[in-house]
């Protein structure tokens, strides 16, 4: 595969980690299934480069001070735990030959939920400047995060987003950031689960990991010239636009499938480019 695609590759994706607290594993595992990776050796790669992702996004949204660190820390513990508990399942989906219809249908429920819940209008929601809930709720959405990692070949950030704006009252920035926290906890130890048992093409995974490190960075800084409905929107429009794609790919469309989700990642990022380079210009002029 052309390593100078590599890097736009995970160039383009890692924007929109830094920007929506993703981890970037959400897009790539798809992408990867779309390109005709395995559903095993998607999920490893995946998970390798939304460590570097979400570890260049953190360090952002660090200096924007979003991030919410006891929070991230419960849910991140937590869901690296949970890590532990999927993969045999994962294994047991493979050796029945049930991963290719399962994590993807899987998928498209979740990805319906979520851009349903991103979407709708929400009333009467005050935004917090912290969670405030109990440990112990921090301790399942930590869970579902982890398992959820594991299973999909996701970040987990997909999840926890969503739930920390609609269920927690979190604005989007903090949820974001806080998110991208939880999820370096959750797929580091995935990772080192599936890597052990799993051949992963490392070449593929450096080129990927080195674009991640240069566009995570700006879709963090992106986040402070978006307005928290606007940033939750085009979250909402991206997982419909994942779940179009993966539903092609179960019905044979995958070329179809594979350029829906690349060209709605191109637009986000045009967009987030675009509104960084006239950011810029007006700083300049005053």
């Amino acid at each position: 595969m052309d390593y100078v695609l590599l890097i736009v590759i995970g160039f383009c994706i890692s924007m929109l980690s830094g920007f929506f607290g993703i981890g970037g594993g959400f897009v790539l595992t798809p992408l990867l299934l779309l390109l005709g990776f395995s559903p095993i050796e998607a999920i490893t790669t995946s998970l390798f480069y939304t460590i570097g992702s979400s570890i260049a996004g953190m360090y952002a949204h660090y200096k924007l001070k979003n991030i919410l660190w006891k929070e991230a820390i419960i849910v991140g513990i937590s869901g690296a735990i949970a890590t532990q508990v999927a993969y045999p399942f994962v294994r047991w989906l493979e050796s029945n030959n049930l991963d290719t219809t399962v994590i993807p249908t899987f998928y498209l429920i979740l990805l319906t939920y979520f851009s349903y819940s991103m979407l709708k209008k929400q009333k009467n929601v005050t935004s917090k400047t912290s969670v405030g809930a109990s440990k112990w709720k921090l301790i399942i959405l930590g869970i579902g995060a982890g398992f959820l990692s594991t299973t999909l070949g996701v970040g987990g950030g997909f999840f926890l987003v969503p739930l920390l704006i609609t269920f927690f009252g979190l604005p989007s920035k903090k949820a974001v950031a806080t998110s991208l926290v939880a999820v370096f906890f959750i797929v580091s130890t995935g990772f080192v689960t599936y890597v052990v048992n799993t051949p992963i093409q490392w070449e593929v995974a450096f080129f990927l990991v080195t674009g991640a490190l240069l566009g995570s960075p700006l879709g963090a800084k992106a986040t402070s010239f978006f307005q928290q409905k606007r940033i939750q929107h085009l979250l909402g429009f991206l997982y419909i636009t994942t779940f179009i794609s993966l539903a092609l790919k179960l019905i044979q469309l995958n070329t179809v499938g594979f350029w829906i989700l690349s060209i709605y990642t191109l637009f986000v990022n045009v967009l987030l480019l675009v509104r960084l380079f006239k950011q810029k210009r007006l700083a300049a002029i005053t």
